[in-house]
């Protein structure tokens, strides 16, 4: 009878070894297909409100890298319809609003405001496992407090409309409402809400997100603060959290401008101004 070679099984610590990677390596599942089934879905999103856009487009709507959507949008075959040839463009045409509505704050001074002359508003996404939510907020530029929320697993004009609607259902509607150029913001239902109401609109130029950097600001110390996504079990958990940070932003969260946090601004300003009042008729 033959020889019979044993041949003993490497545990996973020396196997990884042998492969010179570390252990964990063995366990880990890519999730890059998962992700980008993800991305595909919202780039579809897009596409169903803006047949013609390219990837670049779809890249600024979903404020992700352009190199991603593309890669993506090649790996799924996914194409826009062809464009209308465009118009031969003039030096001067750079900068302009497209939109048709100039930026209004571009000059004003923060410092000279007054409460609810200035909204500002924006969104961004957070990634969460596998998906995508978005986050869209209304800032008061007077105390730089958020005073409207919304979230949603899409990007669409009732995202940033449901943020508006949650700022005015608690104040006084502003005299200017500003944003960036995107497509929800040039959405009729929106315009038509916001103008309807008697509020002038502000847009930055097209391509000019440091127009509205108070949002950007923002949303950088935000999202440091809230931390990992993944850590949470559940999306509901994941929601609570935004909130909760966002309360603690106004709250409690010192301002670097303001050197206490924008209520405590508010509470201030609002209590100096009665106090004015009151002797002045003297009371």
């Amino acid at each position: 009878m033959g020889n019979v070679i044993k041949r003993k099984s490497l545990s996973k610590t020396a196997l990884a070894e042998k492969l010179g990677i570390s252990r964990s390596s063995l366990y880990y599942q890519h999730k890059r297909p998962v992700i980008d089934a993800e991305v595909k879905t919202q780039i579809e999103s897009v596409l169903t409100n803006h047949p013609a856009y390219g990837h670049k487009r779809i890249a600024m709507e979903l404020k992700l890298n352009h190199k991603r959507i593309l890669r993506v949008m090649k790996k799924f075959g996914i194409k826009p319809y062809k464009r209308r040839a465009k118009k031969p463009w003039k030096k001067d045409d750079l900068g302009k609003p497209e939109t048709g509505y100039a930026n209004l704050i571009k000059e004003i001074n923060p410092q000279d405001l007054k409460q609810n002359a200035v909204w500002v508003s924006d969104f961004t996404y957070l990634k969460y496992k596998d998906r995508f939510l978005y986050l869209a907020t209304i800032m008061d530029l007077w105390d730089r407090e958020i005073i409207g929320v919304n979230i949603s697993r899409f990007h669409n004009k009732e995202l940033i409309l449901g943020a508006f609607e949650d700022g005015i259902s608690k104040f006084a509607k502003p005299e200017i409402l500003h944003s960036d150029q995107g497509s929800e913001y040039d959405s009729e239902k929106y315009l038509g809400l916001v103008e309807k109401l008697g509020i002038k609109v502000s847009m930055s130029a097209k391509g000019s997100p440091w127009q509205n950097g108070y949002q950007e600001s923002f949303y950088s110390n935000f999202k440091l603060e809230l931390g990992q996504t993944d850590r949470f079990e559940t999306v509901g958990e994941l929601i609570e959290e935004v909130y909760k940070q966002i309360s603690y932003y106004n709250n409690r969260r010192m301002h670097s401008k303001l050197k206490m946090s924008p209520v405590q601004f508010r509470q201030k300003l609002l209590a100096k101004m009665k106090d004015t009042v009151s002797k002045e008729l003297g009371t």
